[in-house]
């Protein structure tokens, strides 16, 4: 399992670019798992992208009965935060979707998981307080806005979680931002960075360069360029990953 500083590596490139990299090293589908399936929605986008481990809780705010049937959930729940090796980021199922009726994040609660190691959070449910939630450096990609908490209470944590048509699992690694999220497997953590970092450059060294370079060419001089780069973009991905790219 890769630490904080390649964390803050990997945090240096979109999820696309993270994504372009994780397809050549797994075997998992790379046309349908890991990333979420559904459409999000990034409400701190100039924040960038954030990366870190998967705090799984479901909640649902509709049902007041978790509240008075555990009093000592919040403490309990925040305990199980705290125990983690952060960053973290907290991944919340909300049962009432998909009529949401209360937000658990607001300017409190995002505080509260920010001095416990969180960078942000990706729930299925609503958010509000962005503003403050913006100050607090709390990042939160999410359905969509709500005005309330209604019955907000951590039902159960530490557990799979379903959100926008994928499936998480705690401690599972997650780069998420304005696009989306790509829950990353254990097996492939350990390639990814170098992985992303190689496509990256690949990418900048042949196809870019040769379309960015094409001022004063001709058309054909211009698909010539282009089929050559695409040649060797192909030709590095072999070399480098044993595919065809």
């Amino acid at each position: 399992m890769i630490g904080h500083e390649q964390m803050l590596e990997l945090k240096r490139w979109n999820t696309p670019t993270i994504y372009n990299g994780w397809e050549q090293i797994t075997s998992a589908d790379i046309a349908a798992d890991c990333f979420n399936v559904e459409e999000t929605r990034d409400f701190m986008p100039h924040m960038g992208p954030m990366v870190g481990r998967a705090i799984t809780v479901v909640i649902e705010p509709g049902d007041p009965a978790h509240r008075r049937n555990d009093p000592d959930g919040w403490s309990e729940y925040r305990r199980h935060v705290a125990s983690v090796e952060g960053p973290k980021i907290v991944v919340v199922q909300d049962f009432d979707r998909p009529r949401v009726v209360g937000s658990f994040w607001g300017e409190v609660n995002s505080n509260v998981h920010k001095a416990l190691g969180c960078v942000g959070t990706i729930t299925d449910g609503a958010i509000r307080d962005v503003d403050e939630m913006t100050n607090a450096g709390f990042k939160a990609v999410a359905r969509r806005l709500c005005v309330g908490h209604a019955w907000s209470h951590p039902v159960r944590w530490d557990c799979h979680v379903e959100v926008f048509g994928r499936v998480i699992a705690p401690g599972q690694l997650i780069h998420a931002d304005k696009h989306g999220f790509l829950a990353i497997p254990g097996e492939d953590e350990d390639r990814l960075l170098e992985a992303a970092r190689f496509m990256d450059s690949n990418e900048c060294r042949t196809l870019i360069a040769a379309a960015r370079s094409a001022a004063g060419e001709s058309s054909e001089e211009i698909l010539q360029n282009l089929n050559e780069a695409a040649s060797k973009f192909r030709a590095n991905v072999e070399h480098k990953f044993g595919d065809k790219g």
